[in-house]
């Protein structure tokens, strides 16, 4: 390393930690800026995707500037910034704060849509708890009523049918559960709250299948007195396929669970003779 190089670098220790110092000074909001300046430094920090410092910032300019236009637009834009700051219950509870103080707003249909939008990106995987997810299809549903027909109504349906697609996968996995360690008759239960719950999801046509045989599995594992109603329930199972699901990928699979459950119910109940 040359000597003029060694001669600089304490230099630039001492200048740049400086010039740093000095960039943030002046993007930050001081005592005796006006609303205006206020808001154009919290503006600057937003464009430049600085969201926690636009945060701090846009709560200064509204403590000093309630009941004005720009506070209006900072509300917005304090949501906006903890929306990308990936902060999701605050930036919904700032986009229901914006659209019941701005009722009249232009921005309010995004701040509705954003809100939802919120719970969505909180919605975890399946098997998690899914309390985020009914919450973000609730609010969904709302704005699906409030905004018919528009754009973002019918992304806002999408997604509501997968999110209920993820609530069908928690029910249906349940269910799996059951069958694995032999619980059959809950088994039966859970893959009818699946069926019930969400018979338009992809997880109603298998769970479908799937009690008929959890409910043959009943009837095998039961006292021979019991064995016949619980082979009756398979074969309604059957039924009920047959109605909702004619064509249903599982339909081979199901006929086959058709014929197990007759032959059960046959030789489990008996012959009636007569003196």
């Amino acid at each position: 390393m040359s000597n003029l190089i060694k001669r600089f670098i304490p230099l630039l220790l001492v200048v740049v930690p400086f010039v740093i110092a000095s960039c943030t000074s002046k993007s930050q909001i001081r005592p005796g800026d006006s609303l205006e300046v206020a808001y154009e430094k919290a503006l600057r920090l937003y464009e430049r995707e600085r969201y926690t410092d636009a945060t701090r910032a846009f709560e200064t300019v509204l403590s000093i500037g309630r009941g004005t236009e720009i506070a209006e637009e900072s509300q917005f834009l304090l949501a906006e910034s903890y929306f990308k700051n990936r902060d999701y219950l605050v930036a919904a509870s700032e986009y229901r704060r914006f659209y019941t103080n701005y009722p009249r707003s232009e921005k309010r249909i995004d701040a509705e849509y954003n809100e939802a939008m919120c719970y969505h990106e909180l919605s975890p995987r399946y098997k998690l708890d899914q309390t985020d997810t009914f919450r973000a299809i609730e609010l969904m549903q709302l704005f699906i009523g409030r905004y018919p027909g528009t754009d973002r109504a019918t992304d806002a349906a999408n997604m509501i049918d997968s999110m209920r697609d993820k609530l069908a996968q928690k029910e249906y996995s349940a269910a799996e559960l059951y069958m694995r360690i032999r619980s059959f008759e809950a088994a039966a239960v859970y893959y009818n709250l699946t069926i019930d719950a969400y018979p338009e999801t992809t997880w109603a046509e298998k769970a479908l299948a799937k009690q008929i045989f959890a409910y043959i599995n009943f009837a095998e594992f039961s006292v021979p007195s019991r064995q016949a109603e619980r082979y009756q329930l398979a074969l309604d199972s059957y039924q009920k396929y047959v109605q909702l699901f004619p064509n249903g990928e599982n339909r081979s699979l199901v006929e086959e669970y058709r014929d197990i459950a007759t032959d059960g119910l046959r030789n489990s109940t008996p012959e009636i003779t007569s003196n």
